[in-house]
C-alpha cells in the first residue's frame, strides 16, 4: 500500500517563516554587530528605524540570496545579501530606502545586491516617492567580476533618469571608494558623518603610489574635506543620528515629486510682521561688510531656514526656508566672505541650488549685494567665464516665481546673473539705498574721466568731484526703477510682507520653455 506523505501545515509553514525572516533581520552574528557598534557606527537596520517613523517599514525582497560561485561565494549566501531594501514613512509622507549593511561582505555591491536596489529604485520613481539611499560599502564584490560593476551601471542609469523627478539624497555613513562614488555625486544632496564616512575615486595607497603623496582616508576624501574643499558633500556631522534627524527635516521641506507642491505648514509668524530690524543689520555703507545670515533670519518664518552647503563657497548663501508657510529657496550674496564676490564656486554652489529649486517647484528668492565677479588670474584660468555662466544659465533656464531684492549694491555682470529683470526674474524690487551700475563710482570715475583727472592740477579733487557726479547721475536709487528694471522700491520694514505678498501672486506662474531635447548648458 502506497502512502503519501501528509504535507506540512499551515501553521508549520508560518513558524518557519518567521524563524528565516528572523534570522535575516539578525544578520550574520552579534560579533558583526558589535564590531559595526564599536567602529561608533549603527546597524543598517538600525539607521533605516532611526530615518522612518516608528513602525512604518515595509522590507522588499528580505529574502534575496546570491546566486554567484567560486571564491567560495556558494558556501557564503547570507539573506539580504549585504542590502536592506524597502519603504516607510518620514512625517507621515512615503519615502524609499535602501542601506547597505556592512556585516554582510562589508556592503560590496554584487549582483543580486544590485538588483535589490534597481528594484527600490524603480519603485520610487513609479510611485513619485523621494529615495534615501544610506551608504556603507566597500565598493564592488570582487568576486562577482564584471557583473558587480554592471549593477552599478543600472544605479547610475536610474539616478539620471531619476534626476529632477524625484529627490534622491544619499547618506555616507562608511567608505565609498571607486567607481561607487558616482551614484552619490549624481543624486541632490549628500550627507556625510565625521569620522566614519569617506568618498574618493582612488584610495590612499594608490595615491602614495602613483604620485608619492601620503594621506589619510579622511584626508584624501573625509567629510569635512567633502563639505569644505570639494563642494562634494553637502552637509557635514558629529555622528549619524543628528546626521539622519536633518535628512527627515530635509525631506520636510521638498515635495515628493515634481508634480507636486512642497509641504505647507501653518505659520503662526505674522505675514506682515515689519522687519525695521534690518536698518540696523545692513549698513549703509556699501563697503561696510555684515552676515546675510541675520537678514535671512529676519524675513523668514521663525527665523527658521536650513542652508545648503554651508561650509563651502561662503560667500553665496543658499538655503531652503519658508515664507508664510510655504517652501522658499534662498540665495544671497555673503558680504562677509569676500566681500560677497561671485567666483567659481560660489557660481557652481548657486547654479546648482537654483536647478534643484526650479527641479521641485520651490520659488525663488534672490538677495543681492553684490560687488562683482572676483578678478584674478587663477579666477580666469580656472574658467570663471563657464563657471558663471552656470549661474546664468541655471536663472534663464527657472520657470519657478523668482523674486530679486536688491539691498545695496549690484554691479556689473554679477548684477545681471543674480537673477536681474533682464534674465527674466518676475518682480525686481530694491531698497532705498541700492546702488545698480557698470561698476562703483570710484572705479567708473577712474575710467571714465582718467584724462581728465591725469592732467588736473588737483587730481585728488578732480576725482572726488567726478565720483559725486556719476554718483548723482548715475547710481541714485531710482535710476533702475525709473526705467523699468527694478519693479518698486520698497521700505526694507516691508520687505517680508511685500515678498510674501508676491510670491502669493506668482503661486499660480505658468511658463512654457521652447521644446527641445535638453540643453546644453555650460561645464
Amino acid at each position: 500500500m502506497n502512502h503519501v506523505d501528509t504535507p506540512p501545515s499551515i501553521e508549520w509553514r508560518a513558524t518557519e517563516l518567521k524563524r528565516i525572516k528572523a534570522a535575516a533581520v539578525a544578520g550574520p552574528s552579534e560579533r558583526a554587530t558589535l564590531a559595526q557598534h564599536a567602529k561608533g557606527k549603527l546597524t543598517a537596520r538600525e539607521r533605516v528605524d532611526f530615518l522612518l517613523d516608528p513602525g512604518t517599514f515595509q522590507e522588499v525582497e528580505a529574502l534575496r540570496r546570491h546566486r554567484a560561485t567560486g571564491f567560495g561565494l556558494e558556501d557564503r549566501r547570507p539573506y539580504t545579501d549585504g542590502v536592506v531594501t524597502g519603504w516607510g514613512l518620514v512625517h507621515g509622507r512615503t519615502v524609499f530606502v535602501y542601506a547597505h549593511d556592512f556585516r554582510i561582505f562589508g556592503g560590496a555591491l554584487g549582483e543580486a545586491h544590485a538588483e535589490k536596489i534597481h528594484k527600490v529604485m524603480d519603485l520610487a520613481a513609479a510611485a513619485g516617492a523621494p529615495l534615501v539611499s544610506l551608504n556603507d560599502g566597500a565598493g564592488a564584490r570582487i568576486q562577482e567580476g564584471v557583473a558587480a560593476l554592471a549593477g552599478y551601471g543600472g544605479i547610475f542609469t536610474r539616478n539620471t533618469r531619476m534626476s529632477g523627478v524625484i529627490p534622491q539624497i544619499s547618506v555616507m555613513l562608511g567608505p565609498c571608494a571607486g567607481g561607487a562614488a558616482y551614484s552619490p555625486a549624481l543624486t541632490d544632496f549628500v550627507f556625510m558623518v565625521r569620522g566614519t564616512s569617506q568618498m574618493f575615486i582612488t584610495g590612499p595607497d594608490v595615491v602614495q603610489t602613483v604620485t608619492g603623496e601620503e594621506v589619510s582616508q579622511d584626508g584624501l576624501g573625509g567629510a569635512d574635506v567633502h563639505a569644505n574643499t570639494s563642494g562634494v558633500a553637502t552637509f557635514a556631522y558629529d555622528d549619524e543620528e543628528s546626521c539622519l534627524e536633518d535628512v527627515r527635516y530635509l525631506l520636510s521641506l521638498l515635495p515628493a515629486n515634481n508634480r507636486q507642491q512642497p509641504p505647507r505648514v501653518t505659520c503662526d509668524d505674522p505675514e506682515d510682521r515689519r522687519t525695521g530690524r534690518l536698518l540696523e543689520v545692513v549698513p549703509a555703507n556699501p563697503h561696510q561688510a555684515y552676515d546675510i545670515r541675520a537678514v535671512i533670519e529676519e524675513l523668514v518664518d521663525e527665523g527658521e531656514y536650513f542652508e545648503i552647503q554651508p561650509g563651502w563657497a561662503g560667500n553665496v548663501v543658499c538655503a531652503l526656508t519658508r515664507l508664510g508657510g510655504h517652501v522658499t529657496g534662498i540665495v544671497a550674496n555673503q558680504p562677509a566672505a569676500l566681500a560677497g564676490v561671485l567666483d567659481i564656486h560660489a557660481s557652481e554652489k548657486a547654479a546648482r541650488f537654483v536647478q534643484l529649486c526650479d527641479a521641485f517647484n520651490i520659488p525663488l528668492v534672490t538677495l543681492v549685494d553684490v560687488p562683482g565677479f572676483l578678478p584674478g588670474v587663477d579666477q580666469e584660468h580656472g574658467g570663471i567665464i563657464r563657471h558663471g555662466a552656470k549661474l546664468l544659465y541655471a536663472y534663464c533656464n527657472a520657470t519657478v516665481p523668482r523674486i530679486q531684492l536688491i539691498l545695496r549694491k549690484a554691479y556689473g555682470g554679477a548684477y545681471i546673473v543674480m537673477d536681474s529683470r533682464s534674465i527674466g526674474c518676475d518682480l525686481s524690487l530694491a531698497w532705498p539705498g541700492n546702488e545698480i551700475a557698470v561698476m562703483g563710482a570710484e572705479g567708473a570715475a577712474n575710467v571714465v574721466f582718467r584724462r581728465e583727472i591725469a592732467s588736473a592740477t588737483d587730481p585728488d579733487a578732480v576725482r572726488e568731484q567726478r565720483i559725486k557726479e556719476y554718483r548723482a547721475e548715475l547710481m541714485h536709487p531710482y535710476y533702475a526703477a525709473e526705467r523699468g528694471l527694478v519693479d518698486d522700491v520698497i521700505d526694507p520694514a516691508e520687505s517680508r510682507a511685500v515678498l510674501i505678498r508676491s510670491l502669493a501672486m506668482l503661486r499660480a506662474k505658468h511658463a512654457d520653455l521652447p521644446s527641445r531635447k535638453h540643453g546644453n548648458p555650460p561645464v
